[in-house]
């Protein structure tokens, strides 16, 4: 028996909903893996005796919320522990990658950066004020520092921003100034809560806004609660409409993209992206992931463009 055109329509209908309907596959941008139990510990994470967090751990816990694959950030201030990272998660195709630890203050980084950035899974370092020593605002203005950044933009590598601090975003300003070719992601920005004060706040939208004509995107993670949030109680949407809104209406569908494991944020996330239709929510949860960090598929699971 043939199906007849109403049928064959219908068919095609229900084919194209279920599309439709299909679960978004998420890209987690920022997960950290470490062993304290190595012979030689690790500084990350600060609670000691933290049991490790290796490739299986990040498997397990991101497929039961729809991640698909993940970046791991480096936390280690320690230049070996990117090779480390590296042989973990060489066997683990769920992982698209890492972003390294390397210091441009320091002499030796273009060595270091030479010897990583060949290896397919660096996809690039992080850098800013995370570790004592570490300091982007006065990394602008040494030479030495700006010309092993022109080094680096010309591997096509990403820059990683963090941690959000207001005159650590007017410092990236002065970086792209300096060095234009650089592709920057802000890490952790809806961590930052908006100043109150009416200067301050229209100098920092000032400063995104001058970033995101320059391509920059910024990472949204670490959910920060509207003042006058009740500690302790359930997660409401509307409790992160502010910052989620000004970050958005700066950055635009294109420049934002989801780091983060937590199945009350994913469902923030999913809610406030899909109101903006399956488009936004797809550019926002993997699409955008790829132009700023250039990860590779290695997972049947993992989506492509094209």
């Amino acid at each position: 028996m043939t199906m007849g055109r109403r049928g064959l329509l219908a068919a095609a209908g229900a084919v194209a909903m279920a599309a439709e309907e299909a679960p978004i596959p998420i890209i987690d941008t920022h997960f950290h893996l470490y062993d304290q139990t190595r012979p030689q510990g690790a500084p990350f994470p600060f609670q000691p005796n933290q049991p490790p967090f290796l490739p299986k751990h990040f498997r397990e816990s991101a497929i039961p919320l729809g991640i698909v694959g993940g970046i791991k950030v480096e936390a280690s201030p320690w230049v070996e522990d990117n090779l480390w990272v590296l042989m973990q998660i060489q066997d683990e195709p769920m992982i698209t990658g890492m972003i390294g630890n390397l210091d441009p203050m320091k002499q030796d980084f273009q060595e270091f950066l030479e010897r990583y950035h060949r290896n397919k899974l660096f996809l690039g370092i992080r850098y800013g004020n995370v570790w004592p020593g570490q300091d982007l605002v006065a990394a602008v203005e040494k030479p030495d520092a700006i010309a092993n950044l022109k080094a680096f933009a010309k591997t096509g590598l990403t820059l990683e921003v963090a941690n959000p601090r207001l005159d650590l975003t007017a410092a990236v300003v002065k970086l792209t100034d300096k060095v234009p070719d650089l592709r920057i992601v802000m890490g952790h920005q809806q961590a930052l809560a908006l100043p109150t004060e009416a200067g301050v706040l229209k100098a920092y939208a000032d400063n995104l806004k001058e970033l995101r004509k320059r391509k920059a995107f910024v990472k949204i993670s670490g959910l920060h609660r509207r003042k006058g949030a009740v500690a302790g109680s359930p997660a409401d949407p509307a409790d992160y409409m502010p910052m989620m809104d000004f970050l958005y209406d700066i950055f635009g569908e294109d420049y934002v993209v989801y780091s983060g494991r937590n199945r009350a944020t994913i469902e923030i996330m999913k809610k406030y992206f899909g109101a903006k239709g399956r488009p936004v929510a797809e550019k926002f949860f993997w699409k955008n992931s790829l132009h700023a960090f250039r990860w590779i598929k290695r997972d049947p699971w993992q989506p492509q463009l094209g």
